[in-house]
């Protein structure tokens, strides 16, 4: 908004500067930031995210290794994945948000203190799935959230507990 001198006010500038992020694929930043590399990263895109929730997706990859011995002749993903996944989505991603566009994102400590997850659904080779997380809190480093997991029927995989010590460690 003009603030009467042709210039828009800090606020109004701030604005747009949000306004401009939310473009698909803005959220990439936050997936380049997580400490985490192939084969064992488990976000593909972050679709939305907030102070509060975050929503992304992960397709498993019918090639991946684990497939080969889980289970013989029916390749299902494993449960500590699928859990994995929730978290990383869950808590790291939102926990980066939540910290912010910190230069210090590269020292960030992460490790997870609590899980508490009910399996529903099986999730097979090459499915991808979309995990939404619920900020329940987020003080003195530790961010709890409860997540849930949907297949591409929007049928519920898995959902839970997750909770997990977030740092910036300084040199």
């Amino acid at each position: 908004m003009d603030n009467g001198y042709g210039h828009k006010s800090r606020w109004w500038r701030k604005f747009d500067v949000i306004e401009k992020q939310m473009t698909k694929n803005s959220f990439q930043w936050i997936v380049d930031e997580l400490p985490y590399a192939k084969p064992f990263l488990f976000v593909d895109e972050i679709m939305s995210i907030d102070e509060t929730s975050v929503e992304g997706t992960y397709r498993f990859h019918s090639d991946a290794a684990f497939f080969g011995g889980h289970f013989k002749n029916n390749p299902v993903t494993p449960g500590v994945l699928l859990t994995e996944c929730c978290a990383q989505v869950g808590l790291v991603c939102l926990g980066i948000y939540l910290l912010g566009d910190n230069k210090q994102l590269k020292d960030l400590k992460i490790g997870m203190s609590s899980s508490q997850m009910e399996f529903l659904v099986p999730v097979f080779p090459g499915e991808r799935v979309r995990v939404v997380s619920e900020r329940v809190y987020f003080r003195f480093q530790k961010l709890k959230c409860d997540v849930k997991m949907y297949n591409k029927d929007n049928e519920l995989v898995c959902k839970g507990t997750l909770a997990g010590m977030m740092s910036i460690t300084n040199e």
